[in-house]
Formats: C-alpha cells, structure tokens, sequence
C-alpha cells in the first residue's frame, strides 16, 4: 500500500494544521474520517453540560445583579465609597480562599460533592443577603455567596473538561461562559424590573437561590467525572460513566488510555518524585510549572484587563457617563449585559472554527484598541465637564473644585446645577457638600433638603451633565464586543486543558485564584483609582495591562484545540516561543495518508 508522509505544518502560523496541499479524495476521506470521530453528543453529556454550566450562571448572575442593586444599596444603607468597594469585593476575597479550598476537596471528595457544596452554599448566601437588616448582615451574605462562587467557578470547567469527548470539549467548556453572561443578562433584567420599587434590591439578591437550588437538584442525578473515578481506583463506575457519555464501540479503547496515563502518572509521582507534596512536584515537574504559569497568567490578565470592573460597575460606569435617572442607568446596565452576552455566544461559534492561541491574541489585540478608545471617551466627557458657575461660601472643602469632573471625583462633594428643558443651564453649577444623611441631596445650597427645588436644581454626587455620555456606551459596548468571544471563556477552556491529572485540581485551583485576587484588585480600586488618577487615566493603565499581556500570551501560549485531555501537557516540554528554539515551531505534527487510514497521526 503506497504510503505519502506530508508535512502539514503551516508557516503562517505554526499551531495550525495545514490541509491545502492535500488532494481532493484525501480531504474528502478527512472529511468522513472527522464525520465518524465527532458524533453528536449523548444525552447524558448534555444533561451534564448543562447542569454544571449553572454554576456558571449562579456567577454570572452575582456579577450582574450586584451591579444594578448597588444602586438601590448606596442609598438604602448610605454606603460610602469604601462601603461599596467592600460589599462588592467581599464575595470576590472569599472565593479566592474558597478556590484554594477547592483544589483539596475536589481531589479529595470528587468534582460532583464540590459542586453540591457550592450549590447548598450559594441557596444559603443568597437568603442572608435577601433578609439583610443591616450592612454587616449584607457583608456577610456577600462572604456566603463568594464560597459558593468560588468552589463553582473552580470545579465546574474542570467537570465539564473531564466529561466531554475531545472534539466537543471547547464548545462545551465555552458553554460555562454563556451560560455565565447569561446569567448576568438576567440579573440586569431583574435589576431593571425591580428598580421601582425600593425594596427591590432584596428580591434581586434573594432570585440568586433559584439556580442554585435547580443545579443542587440536578445534581443529586448525575455520575461523578470518570477520569476522578479511575484515579481513585473506582473503575467499574467510571466503565458505567464512560458507557453513557461516548460511543459504546469508544469505551474500551478511552477507558484504557485514561487508565493508562493515570499509571504512568502514578509511576513518575512515586518514583521519580517521591511521594513529595502536589505543589512541590508541580514547581519540579518543568512542563507543569509552564502550564501552571500560562494558566495563571491567563486569568491574570483576563481580570488586570478590566472585565470585571465594566460588570461589576457597570451601572456606576453608565452614571459617571452623565445618566442621571436611577432607572434609565440600570436598564442601559442590562443592554450592556446583553451585549456582552451576544458577544460569548459568538465565542461559542468560533471556539469550535478557530485555535485557542489565534482566538485569545486577536481578541486581547482588539481589547487594548477598545481600552484606549474608552479612556479617551472619558477624556472628552472630562474635558467638556461644565465649570463652577459660582463658590457657596459655605461649601468649605467643595468650594476648592473648579469643576464638576473634579468635584464629583470627591466623595464628599456633588454638584448641582439648574436645568430648563432637560438641558444645563450654563453657569449655574456649584460645588456643594454631601448631606451625611441622606446623598440625595446636599448639606448647603439650593439642593439642600431645606431649600425650595422648584426652581429645577438637580443633584448630581456622582455624575456631571454632558452631551458626550453616549462615547461611553459606545466603547462599553465595543469593549465587551471584543473581549467576550475571546478573553471571556479562553482562560477557562485552556485552564481546563493543559494540566495532567494528578495535578489538574492544583492547577485548576491556582488559575482560579489568581482570578480572584486579580478581580478583588480590580474591584477594591477602581472607584479609588477613578478618584486618584481621574476615569480615563483608570482606562489607559488597564490598557497598558492589556499590551504586556498580549507580549506575554504571544511568547507562551501553545495551541491545545482538539487534542486529548492526556497529550496536551506535552506541548509545555517544547522552547518556550518560537525564537527561543532551534525549531521554528512549537510542535510539529507529520500526517501519514492512505486511502484505508486518512489521518494516522504522529507527534514529531
């Protein structure tokens, strides 16, 4: 049988399988060949995908109700700066700790029992935050919320990951994502609904133990991830997992490559390795350390890239633009959130067309581009920010602002002007300070609550009249445009890819940490750093973030599309980039064709 060897590298871009030299009949055997490799999925690995991806929305649906209720929160619990910047980072410090947590816990009691924890965990959180009679009660219930978050956003890409067939393992990992902006569509719906009502914001919290209660049922009926299963020595269930989510003729022959690998693993982890802890074995092993840098430096930039800060403060973000009207604020909020939402299903599109490594590139490109096209959106808002018409001798402190961009930047200070019509009266501004009691008005001057407001006076502590609010729409829109088919689930998908088995639980828990941290950063200072270093100064440093993380991504990541969960470690035992070594490429893959065999497949 005549046998062609046929370099399928293309030079273009080394991670991409080149098929155009191949004949018609060859491409047409891939074609069949493909066709019997990737059949549709199995009813239990919907259900799985599904129930798993809850914990994704239970996510996304804290991350965009907090958005929303915070404006009713401000106000109902008079919550300075730092009060908010706390309720809001609460949820974020503790699912850092709780991720950590959950990189024992899953190795120990099984990716299934983690995710019923965090379901039971979250129903309980979100019934604290619901009943709040006091902010510390709040504080509290935000604290519940992130354990459950956290032990959810670390198991359940790694759940999905460990139960999908290869060629469906990115679409489904993607799915996490989609259903986690979806989620946050559906907050922002609900904020809106709601917002009428001043008791609104409880019931807002409180809907978040819906989904939880539906993934804690689901739950209770699904197996455990077979690949947990073998390396815990349970293999006639893991047999009984395998029936049900691949091709019965498959089982046999993905059965012993799973058994396979995790022997080997075990062999290199008692000999080779001693029986040393995980993390020391990790920091030994140079491949794992590689993936474990990428992996955490993936969701490091994701965060340091100001995703979170356009969720989380979204609707404060919108009110910085100029929108003065609670309502209007929370519903452009939701079509921000919808917006984002589309954005993640076109990720869901191409995750299956296009390499992990070109998706994630283009999309942090395009997310530097967008970031300083916002920052220079508040540029122009700053810039056109009226000026104090006239000092109220006693403004005191206020008094020292010549503007109504500086001043609101001060959270002790507001501004309040005269309109005629819906639009600023020129010259009629003033720098007053915030009434301590009640931040819907001022202590002094015409909107004091003293004073007669039938004249038009509006208060404004945290936004200014402006022509330009709509720039900043614009760029919050392109912005999630462009970062959610990306940036959004690739830090997942790949997270739930590069690390073996024995130390996938660490890996995955470290990469979700620094998540974590990095959004507790983020989510601590950016009102701070908006006040320190004005908006669009906020805007070009998470710019400048983005640039040297494109640097970074560019040298280090390799391409993992398609590739079982057991070969994809190997990629990190190759030079770093592509000019460090001697080849120019990162792996090099030789396709060796015939009529019988169209895609036998050799690793160079």
């Amino acid at each position: 049988m005549e046998m062609t060897a046929i370099n399928t590298v293309n030079t273009d871009d080394p991670y991409k399988e080149d098929t155009t030299n191949h004949s018609p009949a060859i491409q047409n055997n891939m074609a069949e060949h493909d066709k019997r490799h990737h059949p549709p999925l199995k009813p239990m690995v919907k259900s799985l995908a599904f129930f798993a991806a809850m914990g994704g929305f239970l996510f996304g649906y804290d991350t965009g109700v907090v958005s929303g209720a915070m404006i009713q929160l401000r106000e109902a619990f008079q919550l300075s700066t730092l009060w908010q910047e706390i309720i809001v980072s609460a949820t974020i410090g503790a699912a850092a700790v709780a991720s950590l947590a959950g990189a024992v816990l899953n190795d120990w009691l099984g990716r299934r029992p983690v995710i019923l924890i965090a379901s039971f965990v979250f129903s309980l959180g979100a019934v604290v935050l619901a009943l709040a009679p006091v902010r510390e009660v709040l504080l509290l219930g935000r604290l519940i919320v992130g354990i459950g978050v956290g032990l959810s956003a670390m198991t359940v890409p790694m759940f999905i990951a460990e139960s999908a067939p290869p060629h469906a393992r990115g679409m489904l990992v993607t799915l996490n994502n989609v259903f986690i902006t979806g989620g946050q569509v559906v907050a922002s719906v609900v904020d809106g609904a709601l917002s009428y009502f001043s008791w609104g914001w409880r019931i807002m919290l409180g809907l978040a133990a819906v989904p939880a209660v539906i993934q804690l049922i689901g739950f209770l009926f699904l197996p455990e991830s077979p690949r947990w299963l073998i390396k815990n020595g349970h293999h006639e269930k893991a047999k009984q997992v395998l029936y049900k989510i691949v091709e019965e003729d498959e089982v046999e022959a993905e059965y012993e490559q799973i058994q396979k690998t995790e022997q080997e693993q075990k062999r290199i982890l008692e000999h080779e390795l001693g029986g040393t802890p995980v993390f020391v074995r990790v920091f030994r092993d140079s491949p794992v350390r590689r993936a474990l840098i990428v992996g955490c430096g993936l969701q490091l930039i994701q965060q340091l890239a100001g995703i979170n800060t356009v969720m989380y403060y979204s609707a404060t973000i919108i009110r910085m633009s100029g929108v003065k009207s609670d309502i209007t604020v929370i519903w452009l909020a939701a079509a921000v959130a919808f917006v984002n939402f589309c954005g993640t299903l076109i990720g869901l599109y191409l995750v299956g067309k296009i390499n992990r490594r070109t998706l994630t590139l283009g999309s942090l490109g395009l997310v530097t581009i967008v970031m300083v096209f916002m920052a220079a959106c508040f540029y122009v808002i700053s810039v056109s920010s009226p000026s104090d018409g006239f000092a109220n001798p006693d403004a005191g402190l206020c008094a020292n602002f010549s503007s109504c961009d500086s001043c609101i930047l001060n959270e002790h200070c507001g501004f309040c002007y005269e309109e005629m019509n819906g639009t600023y009266v020129n010259n009629s501004g003033s720098c007053l300070p915030v009434d301590t009691q009640d931040n819907s008005h001022s202590s002094v001057g015409m909107c004091s609550s003293e004073y007669n407001t039938t004249s038009g006076a509006v208060w404004g502590d945290d936004f200014c009249p402006t022509p330009y609010g709509y720039l900043a729409l614009i760029s919050m829109a392109l912005y999630l445009l462009v970062f959610a088919p990306g940036m959004g689930p690739m830090p997942w998908t790949i997270n739930s890819e590069i690390y073996p088995m024995w130390a996938r639980s660490f890996g995955n828990g470290c990469a979700t940490a620094t998540n974590w941290i990095c959004n507790l950063i983020i989510s601590m200072t950016f009102l701070s750093l908006t006040e320190a270093i004005t908006r669009y100064g906020t805007f070009l440093l998470y710019a400048g973030i983005c640039a040297l993380g494109f640097v970074f991504l560019f040298a280090l990541l390799p391409e993992t599309k398609d590739r079982p969960l057991e070969e994809v470690v190997d990629l990190f035992a190759q030079p770093a980039c592509a000019c460090c070594g001697k080849d120019p490429v990162k792996y090099q893959r030789l396709d060796i064709i015939d009529e019988d065999n169209p895609r036998h497949s050799l690793l160079a």
